[in-house]
């Protein structure tokens, strides 16, 4: 590395430090809406805590900007809603970032991306889908989700169930209201151990590259101290560790 290039490896690192000092939010506690209901990014444990990827994530960041997230769990339909009116600070729920919420909330940088699969029961592993698309099977979804979105687009309005959340869609799988539940693949997975013997994620092959974010109210700067302390969770490791824990 020349003299040159030194300096400007040092001036970045300067940089990136003076960025993460300035956003100490003096131990501040963030009230977290979340819904609760999709593992691995957010559930309630058999103790009553809440845990999960995104939890583990947030409190990694709130580490390094000094804060305290304060995870609430709250319903997916009206959750942004709620973040407007101001009954949270932020929204940590496996939130893809899009365009249409965009024009609502702001986002932090993305900290991971996920693809979309089906779920579908054991018996039923083979279905493709090209099955989904020709057929008359029915797909199910969490309402207000990409995922619906995305299910819609495969089969139509008419042969897709939307429902509260993504618990009650795999109830519906696992009970033969529906053939398969579109949600993205880490979820799908989560959702097969808890179900073993009964659900297999059959399709993976619904590509979508879905970033997720954690959401704050329009115009608010604490966007930029989250941003912060993602950066400092990437840069040192924290982030691929959590990855790990929970992925690997």
């Amino acid at each position: 590395m020349n003299k040159v290039s030194k300096l400007v490896t040092a001036a970045l690192i300067a940089a990136t430090f003076s960025l993460v000092s300035a956003q100490d939010l003096g131990g501040r506690v963030l009230v977290v809406g979340s819904d609760t209901t999709y593992p691995p990014f957010e559930t309630v444990n058999e103790q009553g805590a809440i845990v999960g990827f995104d939890v583990d994530v947030l409190n990694a960041i709130c580490e390094r900007i000094n804060c305290v997230a304060q995870f609430t769990t709250t319903a997916w339909d009206g959750i942004f809603a709620a973040l407007a009116n101001g009954e949270f600070d932020v929204v940590a729920s496996g939130v893809t970032i899009t365009a249409e919420r965009d024009e609502v909330v702001d986002f932090t940088e993305s900290y991971f991306s996920v693809d979309q699969a089906i779920a579908v029961r054991v018996e039923d592993e083979g279905l493709t889908v090209e099955d989904f698309r020709a057929g008359d099977l029915i797909l199910g979804a969490q309402n207000g989700t990409t995922n619906a979105t995305t299910a819609e687009a495969m089969v139509g309005r008419d042969r897709l169930q939307l429902y509260d959340d993504f618990n009650a869609a795999i109830l519906a799988l696992i009970n033969g209201d529906v053939d398969g539940v579109m949600i993205d693949d880490p979820s799908a997975e989560a959702f097969v151990q808890q179900y073993a013997g009964q659900l297999a994620v059959g399709i993976r092959e619904v590509e979508s590259g879905d970033k997720l974010g954690f959401a704050v109210q329009e115009g608010d700067e604490l966007v930029d101290a989250l941003n912060a302390g993602l950066l400092q969770i990437q840069q040192d490791g924290t982030l691929d560790a959590i990855l790990d824990a929970w992925f690997n």
